[in-house]
């Protein structure tokens, strides 16, 4: 069974925060006084999602995390759904994230209602030591995409 809760930042596993974004120093800078919801199952951390106020009832969703051998279960999703009616009680009203251009996390978010506000040309270039890479194409942009969260999710 699976349990969905608050947990410190400080108790998230890096190296499953790093399966969502390959940088530790980015992972470092938006983790402290983060907003944090854990799918916990035998008392292990097996999925996470980070959020974090970015503006008067703005947050932003920095990391959504499952390790690969829990994933295409519908935890992600539990962690998102669990996490929109949190952060409407702290006042949020929009919940933003930034993905590639491209690829499954894309056609997940839309899934659950978010919709492209934004292009962020050359992020992935400019903001990682690395290329990233998926499906032997590489990332370059970012899109931006918000969910209004004074409607009817979760």
């Amino acid at each position: 069974m699976i349990r969905i809760h608050h947990v410190d930042p400080e108790l998230i596993p890096m190296a499953l925060l790093l399966e969502a974004d390959p940088s530790e120093a980015c992972i470092q800078r938006y983790l402290s006084g983060a907003f944090c919801l854990a799918a916990v199952q035998n008392d292990e951390i097996i999925g996470v999602c980070v959020a974090q106020s970015i503006a008067e009832a703005t947050y932003e969703l920095f990391n959504l995390a499952v390790y690969p051998a829990y994933q295409q279960q519908g935890i992600g999703t539990q962690l998102l759904t669990a996490l929109f009616p949190r952060l409407r009680k702290q006042g949020a009203t929009a919940l933003v994230l930034g993905t590639g251009t491209f690829g499954y996390q894309l056609t997940f978010y839309q899934k659950l209602g978010f919709r492209v506000d934004a292009v962020m040309k050359d992020f992935f270039l400019d903001h990682y030591d690395e290329p990233i890479f998926e499906q032997g194409l590489q990332h370059r942009d970012m899109l931006r995409l918000r969910l209004d969260l004074t409607e009817n999710q979760g």
